[in-house]
């Protein structure tokens, strides 16, 4: 029976060295949650000799190249760093809150205190919105009508003049690791060019009890995207290359036929 192959397949990344050069001693693979569809482009440079015709005598094969793409919609963090990042990573949560419910402005001393869910820390003030849809104007003191200040502590101040209004205050906060057990982050660094965090890609296209199997044996990211739709989900993509291993491999593919 022929061999096809249907749909977008599995992909999973295999880390092999951090964004330092480290090898990894216990790699864990990562599969590609819920892929979206996938590409792998296998291309060489050909160079063609020439006489008095019109067409080459002879054609030589140059360099070759091989790429990739993915997108996928099921969101890792250890996805993101072991494939294309590759720095330390902690536990906890960088979230924001998106205020849709609004807080009214209470008499002396005209203040509000947010309270970050799951016991959360006020890091950053993302504004305040008013219930006509205006952004309110931020200052260091003594605020006046349409305006607010805002503490270190997510202690915001208002005017004499908007008590009883209410407002819709959005913030960043953070949570703890014991709060957010599953929650992962990390700040990418500013690092030398050359060492890029490498991983092994094996893409697998199973279909009626055959399949086909394609490995790279390493293979670095080069582009991240996050491309968001109105009333659709979030489908990042990301774009790799792939390069011979320390034993020389490049691509080991295999087909039931």
């Amino acid at each position: 029976m022929a061999q096809y192959g249907f749909g977008s397949g599995m992909l999973w990344a295999t880390p092999q060295n951090d964004a330092f050069g480290n090898s990894i001693a216990a790699p864990t693979p990562i599969m590609i949650g819920v892929m979206q569809e996938g590409s792998v482009d296998i291309s060489f440079e050909s160079k063609t000799l020439h006489g008095q015709n019109q067409f080459p005598v002879a054609v030589g094969r140059g360099k070759g190249k091989i790429s990739g793409k993915c997108k996928f919609a099921q969101l890792f963090g250890a996805m993101f760093n072991n494939v294309i990042f590759g720095q330390s990573m902690s536990g906890g949560l960088i979230t924001a809150k998106y205020d849709t419910t609004g807080s009214v402005i209470p008499a002396t001393p005209f203040q509000i205190t947010v309270a970050p869910p799951s016991s959360g820390t006020f890091t950053s003030d993302f504004g305040v919105i008013d219930a006509n849809g205006r952004p309110m104007i931020r200052v260091a003191s003594a605020p006046v009508a349409g305006q607010y200040m805002v503490s270190n502590v997510g202690l915001y101040t208002f005017a004499a003049a908007d008590v009883g209004k209410t407002v819709f205050i959005n913030y960043e906060y953070n949570v703890a690791a014991a709060s957010a057990p599953t929650a992962t982050q990390s700040t990418v660094m500013n690092l030398p060019m050359g060492s890029a965090p490498s991983f092994t890609a094996d893409l697998f296209i199973p279909y009626q009890g055959k399949s086909m199997k394609l490995r790279l044996h390493s293979a670095v990211a080069g582009k991240l995207s996050f491309g968001t739709k109105q009333d659709d989900f979030l489908v990042p993509e990301f774009d790799f290359e792939a390069f011979a291993d320390p034993l020389g491999r490049v691509v080991t593919w295999s087909l039931s036929e």
